[in-house]
């Protein structure tokens, strides 16, 4: 039972996580970096420490209690992450929902799984698997056969975006996604993938606050399993490093772009474009609220991050459908495309299954 409710989690976690973008698409008259920004307040700086309030008594002082140099390289992964993080948003932006989200997560589930491995061989600490483990047991080799068949997804996924780019019109460009570009957009996806898994990082390295707030939680409620909002003390500390990125870069873009005038533009539709901006980076903080919850089901952080990437990718590529980013081209596209995505999600399972038989 605790299994099933771990997957109910997890998806609700995924749902929401590849569904965030689609409210930005309701701003009007704004430039990307305007809204961004506005939603990433709401996502990074006010739903976190509420969300931690409502759910962790005292989390303030479980923050401040916790040595520097945790809360430092709890950050600091943050900050890298929030790099992803904004990345992510332009490879939705020039690739779509569907190719954008699939390229993106499928790299961040590899190198979430892949790179700690690295580092804990090289730097060795009990209990954490390493490289080596991975090249010489079974469940390590199943591992990074996913990863080569994620490689391979990857590849025909952008087959299939360059395919897209040749065959549609201005006309059906404009009539779609205006800023279709493929190169560009996987460029900036291979950027945030790597940088995505960086929040799993951030995670692990802050887990000493989670501890306290699960040990707290179970000594007031003795013999009722883990504390399923443990992780939220920790996402406060980790999201202060992706506002950080995420306020510089949009700041600089808005100077750049002279697009400060956009949140006051009374030309614009200001209540509602905040609004949806807010929704938007509500929504995609959920996905972690429910993520947390989701491992703390489940017992295992790296069968868990493997399994919230899955169910983000079947959801973005549902909403991919719905709008209709593949409408105008061909069969051929379309298998391509579709095939890619496919291995993706199968390199996926197969990563969380050779995590499974550890």
């Amino acid at each position: 039972m605790q299994v099933i409710f771990g997957v109910i989690f997890h998806f609700i976690g995924g749902f929401a996580s590849g569904s965030f973008y689609i409210p930005y698409k309701k701003v009007k008259g704004w430039a990307w970096e305007s809204y961004w920004i506005v939603g990433g307040i709401f996502s990074w700086l006010i739903v976190p420490p509420l969300a931690a309030y409502l759910t962790i008594p005292g989390f303030a002082d479980i923050i401040r209690g916790t040595d520097g140099g945790i809360l430092w390289i709890t950050y600091f992964f943050g900050v890298l992450w929030g790099i992803g993080g904004l990345t992510y948003g332009l490879g939705v932006r020039y690739l779509g929902v569907s190719l954008g989200s699939s390229i993106i997560l499928g790299l961040c589930s590899i190198f979430g799984a892949l790179i700690p491995s690295i580092y804990y061989d090289l730097f060795p600490k009990e209990g954490k698997d390493t490289f080596s483990m991975l090249l010489h047991t079974t469940w390590g080799q199943m591992v990074l056969i996913g990863i080569v068949v994620c490689i391979a997804g990857i590849i025909i996924c952008g087959k299939a975006g360059t395919m897209k780019e040749k065959e549609l019109t201005q006309d059906e460009r404009d009539a779609g996604n205006k800023e279709f570009n493929i190169a560009l957009g996987l460029f900036v996806s291979i950027v945030s993938g790597v940088l995505s898994a960086c929040f799993n990082f951030g995670l692990e390295a802050g887990k000493p606050m989670a501890e306290v707030a699960n040990s707290i939680w179970k000594s007031s409620n003795p013999g009722q399993g883990e504390f399923l909002f443990q992780n939220n003390v920790t996402y406060v500390v980790v999201l202060w490093g992706g506002l950080t990125t995420n306020l510089i870069w949009c700041m600089v873009l808005n100077a750049r772009n002279k697009t400060f005038g956009d949140y006051t533009n009374t030309k614009t539709p200001i209540l509602r474009n905040i609004a949806f901006s807010a929704l938007a980076g509500t929504t995609w903080f959920l996905q972690f609220f429910f993520y947390g919850m989701g491992e703390s089901k489940l017992g295992n952080g790296a069968s868990s991050w493997i399994l919230h990437m899955a169910f983000i990718i079947l959801v973005a590529n549902v909403w991919g459908l719905v709008l209709k980013e593949w409408k105008s081209v061909s069969r051929k596209t379309y298998a391509t495309v579709v095939a890619g995505i496919l291995v993706i999600i199968l390199s996926v399972l197969i990563v969380g299954y050779g995590n499974s038989l550890k």
